[in-house]
Parts: structure tokens; C-alpha cells; sequence
């Protein structure tokens, strides 16, 4: 099955490379082109692609409210945020608002092109080694620390989980891989994969980084990079 894109940025030289990039595979095509907010929501209801990959800053409507206005509808189109991590303080909030990736403008085109298959393929994900500091940082500034104990009492979705489902939400939230998580824990892949789907199920939540999201705003990990 061919991955079908919208780029959405506003630089028509970051446009074009990664239009190249796609264009040397068989199994990812762009099928439109945005350079605003705007244009990229009305490209993703018309086209309905399985990814939008969407720059942040971009005239009219910004990268936030596209997202959000992107991820609400009844399609199965994704987002991956593309952006400069290092000055952009709207990461979190385009996570929030439904992103499934956050990607940094400086990774390899080959990285970037292998995310959208992540994402399209169901799964959420987060440029590697940014998780932990990103999360962090935008939870600690941007989901108050208001959030009381109990966890349960704060997320009344997290009552509906074992113990060990919340260990491993836990563990997610660090950044760990399934791989990881299974030597933390002396478990199987398999065992955590089937965990992993439990939590989604039960968490309601669209893929992995919702998943980081909801363990900072609960409470689970603390919000210090």
C-alpha cells in the first residue's frame, strides 16, 4: 500500500527536498503541497492522505490549529510536526492538539521519510532522543502543575488500569522503548506489545505519544528534563 502525503510548509525548499526524497521510493507519494495552515486542512479533507507533514510556523493559521483542525475530523489522516525543536515553543501544544510525530528539521531525509511510514503504519512517534527533554520541558510549561495525587483522582481514565499496566505507562512515559520496557521488566516483547495495546484500548488514546503525554499530565513522570 503506498503512504499517501501532504507537505505542509511554508519554505518551498524544504517542500521540494523532501518532495525529492519521496519521489525515489515506491511506497510513499506526496499528493499535495501546502505553504499555510489553511491550505493544509482544506488539502487534507479534499485528498484525505494518511500523513500531513506540518511545519509549526506558517502565515494565517499556524501549525497548532491545522493539527487540531486535521486530527478532528472523521479520516484516518495523521500528522508528523516538522520543526526546529531548539526555538519552537509550540511543540506540546501541536501534540496536544493530535499530532501523532514530532520530527526536527535537521534529521537526516532518510529519517524523516521512515517516520511517515511509522506513523502511517498506526504508531506514534518522537525524533529519537528528543523524548524525554521535549516531553518534559513542554509538559512542565505548558500542563500545570496543578495536577494533584492521586493519579487516579487527577485522571479518572487511569482507574481503569492493573498495576503493571501502570508501571509500564510509566516507563513509556520515561521514553523507553517496547524493547527496553521488556528488560526493565524481565518480560517478553510480545507480553508488553499486548500491554501496550491495553493501554490504548483503555486510555482511549491514539498511539504511543498521547500515551508520553497522558503519564506527564497525570503525574506518572515528573515534568524535569
Amino acid at each position: 500500500m503506498t503512504v499517501r502525503v501532504v507537505l505542509a510548509d511554508d519554505q518551498p525548499l524544504v517542500r521540494a527536498a523532501l518532495e525529492m526524497v519521496i519521489s525515489e521510493t515506491t511506497d510513499v507519494e506526496v499528493v499535495g503541497e501546502a505553504a499555510t495552515g489553511v491550505d493544509a486542512v482544506r488539502l487534507a479533507a479534499e485528498l484525505r492522505p494518511d500523513v500531513v507533514v506540518m511545519d509549526l510556523r506558517m502565515p494565517g493559521m499556524d501549525g497548532i490549529e491545522a493539527t487540531r483542525l486535521v486530527t478532528s475530523g472523521q479520516g484516518p489522516t495523521r500528522v508528523v510536526v516538522l520543526t526546529t525543536f531548539d526555538d519552537d515553543d509550540h511543540v506540546y501544544g501541536a501534540l496536544r492538539a493530535g499530532a501523532s510525530g514530532f520530527l526536527v528539521k535537521d534529521m537526516a531525509l532518510d529519517d524523516i521519510l521512515g517516520a511517515i511510514r511509522v506513523v502511517a503504519a498506526g504508531d506514534g512517534l518522537i525524533a529519537p532522543g528528543v523524548t524525554r527533554r521535549l516531553i518534559a520541558a513542554f509538559a512542565g510549561r505548558c500542563a500545570p502543575a496543578a495536577v494533584p495525587p492521586p493519579v487516579a483522582a487527577a485522571s479518572p481514565r487511569l482507574g481503569a488500569i492493573t498495576d503493571r499496566e501502570r508501571e509500564i505507562l510509566t516507563l513509556v512515559g520515561r521514553g523507553l522503548s517496547n524493547t527496553e520496557i521488556a528488560e526493565e521488566l524481565v518480560l517478553s516483547i510480545a507480553t508488553v506489545k499486548t500491554y501496550m495495546t491495553r493501554l490504548l484500548a483503555k486510555l482511549d488514546a491514539r498511539d504511543r505519544v498521547q500515551l508520553v503525554i497522558l503519564a506527564y499530565e497525570s503525574g506518572l513522570v515528573g515534568a524535569t528534563p
